[in-house]
């Protein structure tokens, strides 16, 4: 069955009954020079493609995440939408960002990511403006990743990973400083605010809470 849907964000469609190899296949057929995602959970597998709003947030997310680590002088790994994916669990995903923090060692000289043998991202974003059809909180969980980030357009979320659940959380795990509550503020300004007089903004209420640590 294949099921179809689309808004000025996204366009998603399901498909189900899908093995792994063909979604390997896929994967492989593909390549990463794609204007979309595939999320796969077990037989199902959701192709999205990113419209401009979708695509703004991702933007901005990734600003502030650089910002943040060159405030606290510490090096990150991103991977953006690199494919995370488990034959074991039978499970992938593309994040719309994800990082390295406090594993960022463990991937320099790397050329290919395998969480068969790496650790996996410290930290991955979701966008997610319409609704998804897969349980990614479940995908993530099983690829072991340890602090998700949602975002809905409005509502932003944080995860941390206890055990085999999510748990939601108020303040960042890799950036213990930063709350949702003062995170979904900024997003909030992306409506009326220019990108860099917003990252400028940032910065500098980045620097004031580094000087109150």
């Amino acid at each position: 069955m294949i099921v179809a849907t689309s808004t000025l964000a996204e366009q998603r469609t399901l498909l189900e009954n899908i093995s792994w190899s063909t979604f390997e296949t896929l994967l492989k057929e593909i390549g990463n020079n794609r204007g979309y995602r595939l999320a796969y959970d077990e037989g199902m597998l959701e192709i999205m493609a990113p419209l401009f709003e979708h695509e703004n947030y991702k933007s901005n997310f990734g600003n502030f995440i650089v910002a943040l680590a060159e405030e606290l002088g510490i090096e990150i790994k991103s991977a953006g939408s690199t494919t995370l994916k488990l034959k074991n669990v039978k499970k992938g995903i593309e994040p719309d960002n994800c990082y390295y923090i406090q594993n960022e060692p463990a991937l320099r000289g790397r050329q290919e990511l395998d969480l068969e043998t790496a650790p996996p991202p410290d930290l991955a974003i979701e966008i997610d403006i319409t609704s998804t059809s897969l349980n990614k909180l479940a995908i993530y969980s099983a690829l072991r990743v340890p602090e998700l980030w949602r975002y809905n357009g409005r509502v932003l979320n944080f995860y941390q990973l206890v055990e085999s659940e999510y748990i939601e959380i108020d303040f960042s795990i890799a950036f213990p400083f930063l709350s949702v509550a003062e995170m979904v503020g900024f997003f909030d300004r992306t409506r009326t605010t220019g990108e860099i007089a917003l990252l400028k903004s940032f910065r500098t209420w980045v620097k004031g809470k580094i000087q109150q640590l």
